[in-house]
């Protein structure tokens, strides 16, 4: 239960208790937990969906607030390292000064532009589905990514000598990657096909994208954690809205 508290409270805003005198090894043990925390958020993030549905229907509005609830939940922390992630990438530098680039905490143009981007294609993709999906889709999307970034943290090298992540990748072995690849599975089965396409779709996108940011930068980091999570998100997303779509239109065929 503290791995799992420590994972919480780590990746959200979510405060449960107070833990004292946390330690390194503490940290890394809660890796495993990260697909758990993201179900937590899809309950949380369902619960709203019904209510802004209830209230406000399916509206711009409603599907707009639906994207500001998992930075409010966060503290925006994933698309912090995804904005530094694609300063670094984006400057098309060299790999020691995208690192650079990457630990500054101030935000470049090329990370606005990319957040920016990436929240209005979702924001289309959500407005297209019809409500059953759009929850299925918030409810799916924090488990698929968070088990993306246990296989960045667990299957790719950490790039820096030091930092805040790689003590989750000095601690994530394949008991890791396999305890939280269950509790998915356990999870998002019952949730039926569209979910399981969203998952094997958001994972092989995870690891070809991790692959290219460890060629470009020599490993992964923090951020790059944050920014797998984030655009894995966004490839379930995707993946949801076009098989509804197909099985929209097969129904129109058919009737």
């Amino acid at each position: 239960m503290r791995s799992f508290i420590t994972a919480l409270q780590f990746l959200t805003r979510l405060h449960i208790c107070d833990l004292p005198d946390l330690t390194a090894e503490d940290f890394g043990r809660s890796t495993r937990y990260f697909p758990l925390v993201g179900l937590v958020l899809g309950i949380l993030q369902c619960l709203i969906a019904w209510l802004l549905i209830a209230f406000m229907g399916w509206t711009p509005f409603t599907t707009a607030v639906l994207l500001l609830v998992p930075l409010a939940l966060t503290g925006g922390l994933h698309a912090d390292g995804f904005m530094d992630t694609m300063d670094g990438l984006l400057s098309c530098r060299d790999r020691a000064r995208m690192l650079e680039i990457m630990k500054d905490s101030r935000v470049g143009s090329y990370g606005v532009l990319a957040l920016i981007s990436l929240l209005l294609l979702e924001w289309g993709m959500l407005q297209t589905m019809q409500p059953m999906t759009a929850w299925l889709a918030v409810f799916t999307m924090p488990i698929i990514g968070r088990m993306a970034m246990v296989l960045a943290v667990g299957c790719f090298p950490y790039a820096r000598p030091e930092g805040m992540g790689k003590i989750f990748a000095e601690m994530a072995g394949r008991d890791t990657i396999a305890f939280a690849f269950f509790c998915t599975l356990l999870v998002l089965v019952p949730c039926g096909p569209m979910a399981l396409l969203a998952l094997s779709a958001g994972l092989c996108f995870a690891m070809l994208w991790c692959h290219h940011a460890a060629v470009k930068l020599g490993g992964l980091t923090g951020d790059v954690y944050g920014a797998t999570e984030l655009m894995t998100e966004g490839v379930a997303l995707f993946v949801l809205m076009l098989v509804s779509h197909a099985g929209w239109s097969l129904h129109l065929l058919w009737k």
